[in-house]
């Protein structure tokens, strides 16, 4: 009984990661470093609504978590976009980073949270 909890409670803790990015920093705006980031890798001329569609896709991957469609896909799509957005900051970036280049370290343990999520953890049989 304590896996499906446990899988289930990873589910939505990963869901709200990329809901509170999506959401709360770029759709939002109330956290400016993120249209920074962006200004500075795509360009200033449009990053505003650029930052507030990498949100509106944040929250797809919500979405699409959430709803359990492709599971394994979904999950090989975030960890991809993790380390693409990841490496980009780190090299053309850093300075903007909540932790500079070392946010490239919780980046990679996303990345790992998101292999055990998908490839280790057993996934609760559907009832």
């Amino acid at each position: 009984m304590a896996a499906p909890l446990f899988y289930r409670t990873l589910t939505y803790l990963i869901a709200l990661v990329w809901l509170a990015n999506g959401l709360l920093c770029k759709v939002l705006g109330l956290v400016p470093r993120h249209a920074a980031i962006v200004a500075r890798i795509l360009g200033p001329a449009y990053a505003g609504p650029l930052t507030r569609l990498i949100g509106l896709a944040e929250i797809g991957m919500t979405i699409w978590l959430l709803s359990g469609i492709k599971r394994r896909w979904c999950v090989l799509a975030q960890m991809g976009l993790v380390a693409v957005m990841n490496t980009l900051e780190y090299v053309l970036a850093p300075d903007l980073l909540l932790w500079g280049r070392a946010n490239a370290l919780f980046a990679s343990l996303f990345v790992g949270l998101l292999y055990y999520y998908e490839f280790v953890l057993p996934r609760p049989s559907a009832r």
